[in-house]
C-alpha cells in the first residue's frame, strides 16, 4: 500500500515542486530544490491566465449540477427502488443504455440543440447537458443505496402512516447520508473534469471552466513551464480539497452494505 501511495504521489508532489521554481531553477534539474519558492508562478497563473475568472464558471457550473443532480437521483431512486409504474424495467434499461453513450456520440446534435434554444455560449449551455448525463447515475446510485435500507425501518414508517415525501425525507436520507456524500464526490469530480461540453458549446473566454481555459493556458505558456505547472495545480487542487472533506463519508458509501 505504501508503493501504491508513493507511485500515486510522486507525480502530484513533481508537479508541486516545478510549479514553484524559476526558469533557472527548472534547467538546473527536475528533482533539485528552488533556492526559494517562486509563489508568483501562481499569481501569474490566476491574473494572467485568467485562472480567477474560470475557477469561478467552474463553481457556477458544477453547484446546480450536483446539487439538482443529487436531489433528481434520490426522487427517481426512490420511485425504481419502492414504487410500481408501469415500463419500470423499459426505463431502467433506458438508463442503463444512457450511462454507456459516450459524449463524442451525441456532442453534435447537442450542440444544434443548444444553437436552437440560443444557450450557446452561456452556463446553460453547460449546466443543463451535464445534469441529463448525471441523473441516470445518480438514479441508479441511489436505487441500490436505498435497496440495502433495512426494510423494518421503512416499514414502520408507513405503519405510522407516514407518507412517501415524508419517508424520503424523515427516514431515508438521514440514513443515506454517506451515500449521498459519495454520489457529490463523484459528481463533482466529472462535472469539473468535464472538457468535451465546455470546448464545443462555449467559445467566449467569460465563460470557458478550468481544464477548458488550461488548454488555451498551456497554448500561451508553452516555454514557461513553471507557470504552465502552476496552472495546472489550481485545476487539480479544488478536487483533492473537497475529497479530503468528504474522505470519511466517501469511505462511509463506499463499505455501506459490507458488514452488519
Amino acid at each position: 500500500m505504501w508503493g501504491f501511495a508513493l507511485i500515486t504521489v510522486f507525480p502530484f508532489g513533481l508537479l508541486l515542486l516545478t510549479s514553484i521554481k524559476s526558469k533557472e531553477d527548472l534547467f538546473r534539474g527536475a528533482f533539485v530544490l528552488p533556492k526559494y519558492p517562486h509563489f508568483e508562478n501562481y499569481v501569474s497563473a490566476w491574473v494572467d491566465g485568467h485562472f480567477g475568472i474560470y475557477f469561478w464558471n467552474s463553481i457556477i457550473v458544477v453547484i446546480p449540477v450536483v446539487v439538482i443532480s443529487v436531489i433528481i437521483g434520490l426522487m427517481t431512486g426512490f420511485a425504481f427502488a419502492f414504487l410500481s409504474f408501469p415500463y419500470k424495467k423499459a426505463v431502467f434499461a433506458v438508463l442503463t443504455i444512457g450511462m454507456m453513450v459516450p459524449t463524442e456520440a451525441f456532442i453534435i446534435p447537442l450542440y444544434y440543440e443548444m444553437r436552437y434554444l440560443g444557450l450557446l455560449n452561456s452556463y446553460g449551455a453547460m449546466i443543463i447537458p451535464q445534469i441529463a448525463m448525471s441523473v441516470p447515475f445518480a438514479t441508479l446510485f441511489m436505487a441500490s443505496a436505498m435497496e440495502q435500507l433495512p426494510q423494518e425501518i421503512l416499514e414502520a414508517a408507513v405503519l405510522d402512516g407516514a407518507s412517501r415525501p415524508l419517508i424520503l425525507r424523515r427516514v431515508m436520507i438521514p440514513l443515506l447520508k454517506p451515500a449521498i456524500s459519495t454520489l457529490c464526490l463523484f459528481l463533482f469530480i466529472w462535472t469539473w473534469n468535464e472538457f468535451l461540453i465546455p470546448l464545443i458549446l462555449v467559445n467566449d473566454d467569460v465563460y470557458r471552466t478550468m481544464p477548458l481555459g488550461m488548454l488555451f493556458f498551456q497554448g500561451r505558456y508553452t516555454v514557461n513551464t513553471p507557470v504552465l505547472t502552476a496552472g495546472a495545480v489550481l485545476v487539480i487542487l479544488p478536487i483533492i480539497v473537497v475529497y479530503l472533506i468528504f474522505q470519511r463519508k466517501f469511505i462511509e458509501g463506499l463499505t455501506a452494505g459490507a458488514t452488519k
